[in-house]
């Protein structure tokens, strides 16, 4: 058995240092140098070998096998449920029925460009994030936006915002997933952790959407609709994740804030609506707004719905069935399985890798089959969104898992427990930085999948030397990440392109910066406070 050095330079700030390295190269590279993510990722995978094997005298063949575990994970469960999200949103898409879902919105938004925010960026765009994510929730909500009235910078600013809440439970649960992956901690438990910390900001965004769109004058005018979005929202993600898990999360809060949001507007109505949103930048031809189109009938309004509401239907029943287990097969990683003795905590690291048939992306897949049943699409319809989707997931599927692969290889070398070591030297303090380390991370490599996979097993590190739960560093990691989406290169360059406003990401940085620091304070205050004052709340 191989035992862990922990400070193999006999100075544990310099061996923290030659540690986070491989991170520092793969940050700048992404953020930095605007380098792909593969290519980053690949280069970073590297120098972690090296610096395994000369530094911290790690055997080769537990460098391979240590990567080779992250490759296999990556594609199973984590790509695989990517793989059944974005097959759906293709398939709403190939066969007109997200048409039907943007239209609906658009005619049920109101006049009050406040209100509008509320519905589309942050409960629209949360249903896009929780089944689809990859940008897709910022290009798409901005664009509505535009329709809708909106300038386009503001657009751009309004979706960056709003999507900041859904992201640690987006992509069905994947953060979450990876997360359980990376640190070897309960999904359930780290599930229930974030639930009891991004519902927080949940039920202030809309409140805060609707200051960004119209200060205290749009505040005091639609403050009900951001109470009834932000308290349906919050509250059912926070019940879906503690009970029922990460996976449908987002796609079920969603769908319970805009159905309240909706029935409520039809009881009440803000007065003297502002019809315009405010706005400085000069005007182009994607601010004018579209014309309203036909109300949709009520079976074009059930169409529109079906794919999401099978989604959420299939994914509680898919749990309250415990359907996930069943067929699981456990394999001990050749070589690896208690070859490396964690020196930390002096027990053997484990690695056994659980294959489950029936995992969370075979339910999504089975949620689409059953819509193209119910809309008897032909299969060749069906088929070519699955071709579709794999064509998308080439380079990105590349990528994450070349990122995994380097995250299980931090890991089982013990340069991520030398990183904690020395983070931990910050002593009790520690959870006020923590979540600005998932906001770095996230900032810099544009997703919280990668933040948490990076940075995760440091938090749990970080967490056993200060003697406080693993399991709330590491959800502190994640929840801190959604905030520093916002300002990340690639959802500036997705945000920018789609409405018109290429080679402005630094204009829409400035304008978000300073939202995405206060926001993770939010996350420092309730980490914080979770770790010495309110601990009950820890799961």
């Amino acid at each position: 058995m191989w035992p862990q050095p922990l400070d193999p330079l006999h100075s544990i700030a310099l061996s923290a240092l030659v540690a986070a390295l491989p991170l520092i190269l793969v940050l700048v590279l992404m953020g930095g140098l605007r380098k792909s993510g593969l290519f980053a990722s690949m280069w970073g995978l590297g120098a972690a070998g090296l610096l395994a094997i000369l530094v911290w005298h790690m055997p080769l063949t537990l460098v391979l096998g240590s990567a080779a575990y992250g490759f296999i994970y990556a594609l199973w469960p984590i790509l695989w449920i990517v793989f059944g999200g974005l097959w759906l949103y293709n398939f709403t898409q190939d066969t007109g029925k997200f048409e039907l879902l943007r239209r609906w919105m658009e005619e049920h938004a109101s006049g009050d460009p406040c209100i509008q925010a509320i519905l589309v960026a942050f409960c629209f765009g949360a249903l896009l994030e929780g089944s689809a994510g990859f940008g897709t929730p910022v290009a798409v909500t901005a664009c509505l936006l535009v329709g809708l009235g909106f300038k386009p910078r503001q657009a751009v600013i309004v979706a960056l915002i709003a999507n900041t809440a859904p992201v640690a439970f987006g992509g069905l649960g994947i953060p979450i997933v990876a997360l359980a992956g990376v640190t070897g901690l309960d999904l359930s438990q780290l599930s229930a952790m974030v639930g009891r910390q991004v519902p927080f900001l949940s039920f202030i965004l809309p409140a805060y959407l609707v200051w960004v769109v119209g200060r205290g004058k749009g505040l005091r005018r639609t403050w009900p609709t951001a109470l009834v979005a932000g308290s349906t929202f919050a509250l059912a993600q926070f019940l879906v994740s503690n009970f029922w898990g990460p996976y449908a999360t987002d796609v079920i809060a969603a769908s319970v804030s805009i159905a309240a949001l909706v029935a409520f507007l039809r009881l009440w109505a803000p007065g003297g609506a502002e019809q315009r949103p405010l706005g400085d930048e000069s005007p182009v031809s994607l601010a004018v707004p579209h014309p309203r189109p036909a109300a949709l009938s009520l079976r074009q309004a059930f169409a529109a719905w079906l794919p999401w509401g099978m989604l959420a239907v299939v994914m509680v029943l898919w749990s309250y069935l415990k359907l996930l287990p069943k067929g699981q097969v456990t394999i001990p990683i050749p070589g690896l399985h208690n070859g490396v003795l964690i020196t930390l905590y002096q027990e053997p690291y484990s690695a056994l890798y659980s294959f489950q048939p029936l995992g969370p992306g075979t339910a999504v897949l089975t949620a689409t089959a059953l819509t193209a049943l119910c809309f008897g699409v032909r299969g060749q319809v069906f088929w070519r969104s699955g071709s579709k989707t794999l064509r998308q997931l080439r380079l990105p599927g590349l990528t994450v898992m070349v990122i995994v692969g380097l995250a299980y290889l931090y890991n089982y070398s013990g340069m991520a427990y030398t990183l904690g070591a020395a983070v931990a030297r910050t002593g009790p303090a520690f959870p006020l930085v923590s979540s600005y380390l998932g906001w770095m991370a996230c900032f810099l490599s544009g997703s919280d999948t990668a933040s948490n996979l990076l940075f995760g097993n440091l938090q749990v590190a970080a967490a056993h030397q200060l003697h406080l739960s693993p399991a709330l560093l590491a959800a502190t990691n994640s929840s801190g990440a959604v905030t520093g989406k916002m300002i990340s290169p690639q959802n500036l360059a997705v945000g920018v392109t789609t409405v018109g406003l290429i080679g402005q990401e630094g204009k829409i940085l400035r304008a978000t910066f300073w939202h995405s620091i206060l926001l993770a304070a939010i996350f420092s205050l309730v980490a914080f406070a979770q770790a010495y004052w309110v601990s009950w709340m820890v799961p």
